[in-house]
């Protein structure tokens, strides 16, 4: 197997779901239309290919000078503990650069995954949770 990583290229939403979905990743897997606006509002997407087959997605919000959220970090569960994530993190943080902080918030069942690919805890965030 050899993964290629591209930076900011374009996927369609249907490419997104699926990998949303084989990864485990909670998303509106369903709503293609939000999918689409993830996708184009985006700053930063890095995906990891298979051949022609997206098997992994960072995907970040940043202003590149202060902070950066890394909105979405998912990798096909057929794919995972190959290092993907570890890597598309890595990419992210190559993009952004030593002056911007890197911000995640993690699904509860992936709070011991973060650390091991060298991103630290933080007990000071807030949230004002989505209603939809």
């Amino acid at each position: 197997m050899s993964i290629v990583y591209k930076i900011n290229q374009r996927i369609a939403p249907e490419q997104l779901a699926e990998v949303f979905q084989n990864s485990g990743i909670r998303r509106p897997v369903d709503d293609l239309p939000r999918l689409e606006q993830m996708l184009e509002k985006a700053d930063l997407l890095v995906t990891a290919w298979d051949g022609d087959k997206v098997v992994g997605v960072a995907r970040a919000l940043t202003d590149s000078v202060y902070c950066c959220y890394l909105s979405d970090l998912a990798v096909d569960k057929s794919y995972q503990k190959q290092g993907i994530g570890k890597e598309l993190t890595a990419f992210i943080q190559r993009e952004i650069g030593d002056a911007v902080t890197l911000i995640l918030i993690s699904a509860e069942g992936a709070m011991s995954y973060y650390p091991r690919i060298g991103l630290e805890k933080c007990e000071r965030a807030f949230i004002v949770p989505r209603k939809q």
